[in-house]
């Protein structure tokens, strides 16, 4: 045997019984996280969430958080500290017990997986997803929902106890989910609900307080005696927003993903707007004069059905927040 072959299967060898072998994340189709690593994820984020808001530092939410989570959350503290400059250190600490974990087996990056604990806020169980981009790169939380028991999905797993991750996209990317056996394709989501909310029209989604629900309340707004508003929406835009997607035992996905809001509020000639919200007057710039836009996120969990399914896609929590405002 050639020596150079020899001394490669030798040290092959030694690397697989050490249990030292490397596998490229990149490459090989291997678990998201460790099921050891897991709990240490969720524990420095909990440590770096308590520490952000009784710092309301906008520094410490981006050391664990990222996406729409993280500018929801810098918003908070920004128009927090604005209110109490000095922080506040009597914030009543977030605690997570009995958690859970759902760990896709991926190839790529970013990697991400699912952890759902009962908080010391409410009776629900809050998922919280993590992600990273790279092998060097921190987890970061990037979404969190708040499901109650009979929310949560069944999700489908291996032999081994490991999630499948559904992929983005559809074929070459578009709305259609054939490419990964739902009705639309988890990056479609974003932009199907953006366009929804401008036209009212289309048959993907479940009426409710999150769709129709939402475009009546809007509808109240668009025209007043005192002002009229103009609408914009627009998709999440990766790979700042990415969505996320876990198959669920019935073949559809549970998916999470991100959309922008816009809302300028003109006012009628002779009236200038007013602001009574002190969180909307600290992420406040520009000047007050005949119009105010406002700057919004929103966060989804939403269950995707198969494709062969006759169902539509069904919102189990959406968190929509205030990240800045514009006087013009």
């Amino acid at each position: 045997m050639p020596r150079r072959l020899s001394t490669a299967l030798a040290a092959t060898t030694l690397l697989t019984a050490t249990g030292c072998m490397t596998v490229h994340g990149e490459r090989e189709i291997v678990p998201a996280v460790s099921r050891a690593e897991a709990p240490k994820v969720l524990e420095r984020f909990t440590d770096g969430y308590n520490e952000a808001y009784r710092e309301l530092d906008p520094a410490a939410v981006e050391r664990v958080e990222t996406g729409a989570l993280a500018e929801i959350g810098k918003a908070d503290v920004t128009a927090q500290r604005a209110l109490t400059p000095n922080g506040n250190p009597g914030y009543p600490a977030l605690a997570l017990a009995d958690a859970r974990f759902t760990i896709p087996k991926t190839a790529g990056w970013p990697k991400f997986f699912v952890a759902d604990a009962r908080s010391n806020r409410d009776k629900n169980r809050w998922f919280v997803v993590f992600t990273r981009a790279g092998a060097k790169d921190p987890w970061k939380a990037a979404y969190l929902s708040i499901l109650s028991d009979n929310e949560i999905p069944k999700f489908a797993t291996d032999k081994d106890g490991w999630a499948e991750p559904v992929p983005a996209t559809g074929r070459a990317g578009g709305k259609s989910g054939a490419a990964a056996g739902l009705s639309t394709a988890p990056a479609a989501v974003s932009g199907a609900y953006t366009d929804y909310l401008h036209t009212g029209r289309g048959s993907v989604f479940a009426p409710g307080k999150a769709t129709s629900g939402l475009r009546e309340d809007r509808g109240k707004r668009v025209r007043t005696p005192n002002y009229w508003t103009e609408f914009i929406d627009t998709p999440e835009r990766a790979p700042g927003f990415p969505s996320f997607a876990l198959r669920t035992d019935d073949g559809g996905a549970l998916v999470f993903f991100t959309a922008h809001h816009r809302e300028k509020r003109t006012m009628a000639k002779g009236l200038r707007p007013t602001l009574t919200e002190r969180r909307t007057k600290a992420l406040l710039s520009g000047d007050l004069k005949s119009a105010v836009t406002f700057v919004r996120v929103s966060e989804s969990a939403v269950k995707v059905p198969a494709e062969s399914a006759d169902r539509r896609v069904v919102f189990l929590n959406r968190i929509e927040s205030l990240t800045a405002a514009k006087g013009e």
